[in-house]
């Protein structure tokens, strides 16, 4: 069977926090152009069938993200399985992170960063029969580093992708949904933050996404009913020019479709007259790495900002009347336990409670391979081992009580019923963190003066 047969080239996504895998959509349309066919499966969605595996010559396993990893690593083992004679490609952010366990256990070969033409000419390769893999190809045999260079991108194939509507939709905060799509103006990023896997592969580089191929995937998903549109880019204020100019181009052709977008908050700050228009363009709320609020584990993960800065950024979004929705890494090597209960009482205050998803409280830092964290000064007294099965670094906090109470919190909130309050959310977790710690509890958290709108796919990596 040839690569260029229906299936001989299978594209498996495996999560990507809810949304249509770009990470197939943007590949298909390369391969197709390139005269391959190949058959797609999302794996978060749908079980990937044996009869599917058996007919693949080449199966490229997407891995943005640790969890996509985790569900990409069993696609492996059954493929391995069915068909041995398969060649099995990684591809993406955490391909790169875990490459020396991924080709001793699993890969016949990974890709990161601008991942597409490399598979693209991998596939060629493979149905040429060619022993020598291209440039951009990591084997056991050849290194190669992440593509840091801007690549030819095609308007994404989302023909054969499960519908919208098996995936997260917009609620409004009122109670209305709509079908959300996703896009990225940019890859990359333009920032090192110590804890960020982007970090060890993109090491502050940033790539802009052709304004035509962005409007384009856009108006095929508004076709297909989106009513909102997600730009999943790391930060889409590292190229304000271009995001802005999309912000635009999407609002005049489709004044009903809104959008949300992740935005660092010095760049809230430092960009603050942008904010009023983005938001008469439609944008329904901001998601910003907030992360802490303590200047030791801000100082430690290299994030930029500051407690003040929090405050400063909340204050430009409101005038904007665009909600933030505030991301944490609740447990680190360095949160106190008084830490943890003033990010709760900030929540409280600053009428946050309805706009934290649950499964932010208990959130553990990740420590993958490669990661600038596993290399600070002070690690010697908190990490543990590299575990490879789990592609991460075990830690351990000074504190042991930090430790139960996240597995407690983590239990806790796996437990919440979808659609419940955010803020009853917030009096069970503080009511538990005040228990566990033997501190003084918080005050119950002020209510949001409008709705907040989220995307109905918590946050998780």
């Amino acid at each position: 069977m040839s690569l260029r047969d229906p299936g001989g080239v299978l594209l498996v996504a495996c999560y990507e926090l809810g949304h249509q895998p770009l990470s197939l959509a943007s590949p298909l349309a390369m391969l197709r152009a390139r005269g391959f066919r190949p058959a797609v499966v999302d794996a978060s969605l749908d079980a990937v069938d044996d009869d599917v595996l058996r007919a693949a010559r080449l199966v490229a396993i997407a891995t943005p993200m640790h969890t996509a990893l985790r569900v990409g690593v069993g696609v492996a083992e059954r493929a391995r399985a069915v068909n041995p004679a398969a060649h099995i490609c990684f591809y993406g952010l955490y391909a790169h992170l875990n490459a020396d366990y991924l080709l001793r256990e699993w890969a016949d070969s990974l890709i990161s960063g601008e991942y597409e033409e490399a598979l693209c000419g991998l596939a060629a390769a493979l149905d040429r029969g060619d022993s020598q893999p291209p440039p951009g190809v990591r084997t056991r045999e050849q290194s190669a580093a992440p593509v840091l260079r801007r690549v030819p991108l095609s308007v994404p194939a989302r023909d054969a992708l499960p519908p919208l509507d098996r995936y997260a939709w917009l609620d409004d905060g009122q109670g209305h949904v709509v079908k959300a799509g996703y896009v990225e103006a940019t890859r990359g990023c333009l920032h090192t933050c110590n804890h960020c896997p982007i970090t060890p592969v993109y090491g502050g580089r940033f790539f802009a996404v052709p304004r035509d191929v962005v409007l384009a995937d856009i108006r095929a998903q508004v076709a297909a009913g989106a009513r909102h549109i997600t730009f999943g880019d790391p930060d889409f204020l590292n190229g304000p020019k271009h995001s802005l100019m999309l912000a635009r181009a999407l609002h005049s052709e489709f004044p009903e479709v809104t959008f949300d977008a992740t935005i660092k908050v010095e760049h809230i700050i430092e960009r603050h007259d942008l904010f009023a228009e983005l938001g008469a363009l439609g944008c329904s709320f901001v998601v910003s790495a907030v992360e802490s609020l303590s200047p030791r584990v801000l100082e430690r993960l290299g994030k930029g900002h500051t407690r003040a800065d929090v405050s400063a950024a909340l204050g430009i979004l409101r005038d904007a009347r665009i909600p933030m929705r505030p991301t944490f890494v609740a447990f680190t090597p360095w949160t106190t336990a008084d830490d943890f209960m003033e990010m709760l009482r900030f929540v409280a205050e600053e009428g946050l409670a309805g706009a934290v998803d649950a499964v932010q409280y208990p959130l553990r830092l990740l420590i993958p391979p490669g990661s600038p964290i596993a290399t600070l000064d002070d690690a010697p007294a908190w990490l543990t081992e590299l575990d490879e099965p789990n592609f991460s670094w075990g830690w351990r906090h000074p504190d042991p009580r930090m430790d139960a109470l996240q597995a407690a919190l983590w239990e806790h909130v796996a437990r919440i019923a979808p659609g419940q309050p955010g803020e009853t959310t917030f009096v069970e977790v503080a009511a538990i963190a005040s228990e566990r710690l033997g501190l003084p509890g918080v005050p119950p958290p002020a209510r949001s003066r409008r709705p907040i709108p989220h995307l109905t796919e918590a946050w998780f990596c």
